[in-house]
């Protein structure tokens, strides 16, 4: 798909359309070459790099309830150096025109930085993407994503290191995400990512015991779909740099996050029960976009009306 009718400008990232892996979900690209042509993607987001490798907790790492999917992966990864040395050249290489979106995490200021200083130097990544849900060491533990502190810290940090577009991805699990939006703007973050997974708990009755390692894990599926929705239209309604949604899984729910704010869109789970379900959402943006009457994929974002402030405005809305 190459028609501008369908492509979304942020910053470092040049979209043909605005369908993107978030990140983990693709891992690093290279095992995704073989399905489709990854070039058909708007843009790829690469997994969650660290400093240092990490086995991530003991399996299982992702198991199904019945209002999503739980995940503990643990950020297992072969650390930085060898994705800078074994996986990025290879991806420079196969794919040269793809925009690409690292993602990384630290547990202190420092080792964000020292990976943010790192990424710089790396010609074939567009944009870096802050993994503020993990923990942060510095403060006791408490991830950086939920504090206008930990938010300000990190993002700061690294865009004092770092030209290429930095975007943070937060957390939903908070009581207001509307101040930390703001904490992540004023810091220098170019755009946001949101939202990542709620956390979330499955208990084994036969075991009594927990099914996950760690007992909590992420929750992400068709059932957070509704408050990234609301998540998105809080952040949007006080900030002004563009925001990548995640959270749906059919067409109308792409098209649902950037109707609330979003500019473009993220997919997580969907792509492990079908390795095709991006390009397949991306062949029905055209008719979706038809369909509700959206000349452009950029129109979608920001088109919904005002929240009516009365009965008689609701109604006239709803005739419409």
């Amino acid at each position: 798909m190459n028609n501008n009718r369908y492509a979304v400008s942020l910053p470092g990232l040049e979209l043909k359309n605005p369908f993107m892996p978030s990140s983990g979900s693709f891992y690093y690209g290279l095992d995704h070459i073989d399905d489709f042509d990854l070039n058909e993607l708007g843009a790829l987001v690469l997994k969650t790099t660290t400093m240092h490798p990490r086995k991530g907790n003991p399996q299982p790492w992702i198991i199904q309830t019945k209002a999503g999917v739980l995940n503990s992966v643990g950020l297992a990864n072969p650390g930085i150096a060898a994705v800078k040395a074994d996986y990025l050249p290879k991806l420079a290489e196969k794919l040269p025109n793809l925009p690409q979106m690292l993602s990384i995490s630290g547990e202190t200021i420092a080792e964000f930085t020292e990976l943010a200083t790192i990424i710089d130097q790396i010609p074939s990544i567009s944009a870096i993407e802050l993994n503020l849900s993990c923990p942060n060491v510095d403060e006791g533990g408490r991830a950086f994503g939920v504090s206008t502190t930990g938010i300000t810290a990190a993002v700061s940090a690294v865009r004092a290191v770092t030209t290429k577009a930095v975007y943070a991805k937060l957390s939903p699990n908070v009581t207001d995400i509307k101040p930390l939006a703001i904490a992540a703007q004023k810091a220098g973050a170019d755009g946001l990512t949101m939202v990542n997974t709620l956390v979330g708990m499955s208990l084994d009755l036969m075991a009594r015991s927990v099914r996950l390692y760690r007992g909590k894990g992420g929750l992400s599926g068709e059932a957070i779909h509704p408050l990234a929705v609301e998540f998105i239209w809080e952040a949007a309604s006080v900030v002004d740099i563009p925001i990548i949604g995640v959270g749906g899984v059919t067409i109308d729910d792409a098209l649902e996050l950037m109707l609330a704010g979003a500019s473009a869109v993220q997919v997580g789970i969907m792509n492990k029960e079908d390795s095709l379900f991006l390009p397949k959402l991306i062949k029905q943006l055209p008719a979706a976009l038809d369909k509700y009457h959206f000349e452009t994929a950029a129109d979608v974002t920001y088109a919904l009306h005002p929240l009516p402030t009365d009965e008689d405005a609701w109604a006239k809305s709803k005739e419409k």
